[in-house]
């Protein structure tokens, strides 16, 4: 008996009805899970039926340090979850900016306001990323991880030689002898020079101002850690550079014993919450990166970024091997 077609065309749109709404249920169900991996992830408290999960949250400060908002954001949200117990700053920099390095620093010592700050050095925490590692009550440091650089620098290039060679004259009218100097394209005069040494020195003296009054260190002891050198670790805790010489474990058993945090609770990645941007330094990375070259990829990042926070921020708070930091 041959089967009505009006049934079969209703069985077939009650079928496709049926699969729209199992691929929008299966599909509310991933981006469900998605959200629930992305709350765990980016260390959201609320978890489970409306609970609070207690935890130490883990900030990390790698790379060029540079102003963010993002960051101010990511040490509000930290500071105003009820589930942080406490927080771990695990350091692995060379610094940044002087700006940046101390918008870092006072976001961090409006957070130890509200919840204990223990900073780990797994790494390098030298020049802007040791100014990071001031705002922490208690730093913990690896034997063989460097620490210091207590220096400021001003950097630029001199290029009249090269233009002179390839016949280029740079003309300018200023209001006055100092403005837009140094430039780059004449060499600097003494005025100039001698008014960014003042700037230079006037940024030490505030480091230094710093390390004195965090660490409780003398004009002596002062005098003997802040002419630009980095310490290892194990060379830090005389010196009053670090308090404690560990790993991260050993950092989560201070915020337990110093602290009363609870015992055992888990470790929180916390991360701040970035928009990318493209600009002319990241498309030569990115082609550097499709080319293979690996090297030159992540030196071209790097460049962009300094180039970047050194437009917006001035002076640079950051250690290079081979280059003075102390004036």
């Amino acid at each position: 008996m041959a089967a009505d077609p009006e049934l079969l065309i209703d069985r077939r749109r009650l079928r496709r009805k049926l699969t729209l709404w199992r691929v929008l249920g299966i599909g509310g169900l991933v981006v469900a899970a998605g959200a629930v991996g992305f709350r765990v992830r980016s260390g959201t408290e609320g978890l489970g039926f409306g609970g609070v999960r207690p935890q130490i949250a883990r900030i990390s400060v790698s790379g060029f340090i540079a102003g963010s908002e993002a960051t101010a954001k990511l040490m509000k949200r930290v500071g105003e979850s009820t589930a942080v117990q406490g927080v771990v700053v695990a350091i692995n920099s060379p610094g940044g900016t002087t700006t940046g390095s101390e918008e870092l620093y006072r976001n961090l010592r409006q957070l130890a306001a509200k919840k204990p700050v223990v900073a780990f050095v797994d790494g390098t925490a030298a020049s802007g990323a040791y100014i990071t590692a001031l705002a922490a009550d208690h730093i913990v440091a690896r034997e063989t991880s460097l620490v210091g650089s207590i220096g400021v620098l001003f950097q630029y290039p001199e290029a009249s030689g090269l233009l002179d060679k390839i016949g280029v004259k740079v003309e300018a009218i200023k209001s006055s002898p100092l403005k837009a100097e140094p430039s780059g394209f004449a060499p600097t005069p003494p005025e100039a020079r001698a008014a960014l040494a003042a700037v230079v020195g006037d940024t030490y003296a505030w480091f230094k101002g710093l390390v004195a009054e965090r660490r409780g260190m003398s004009e002596a002891q002062l005098a003997t850690v802040a002419d630009g050198r980095v310490f290892t670790g194990r060379q830090s805790v005389p010196l009053k550079l670090v308090d404690e010489l560990g790993g991260e474990r050993q950092a989560i058993a201070w915020l337990e014993s110093a602290r009363k945090v609870e015992k055992g609770l888990p470790v929180t990645d916390w991360k701040p919450r970035t928009d990318s941007k493209f600009g002319l330094w990241s498309v030569l990375g990115l082609g550097a990166d499709l080319a293979g070259l690996d090297a030159a990829a992540a030196h071209l990042r790097r460049l962009g970024t300094e180039t970047q926070a050194v437009a917006q921020g001035g002076l640079l708070a950051v250690w290079r091997p081979g280059v003075e930091t102390a004036p």
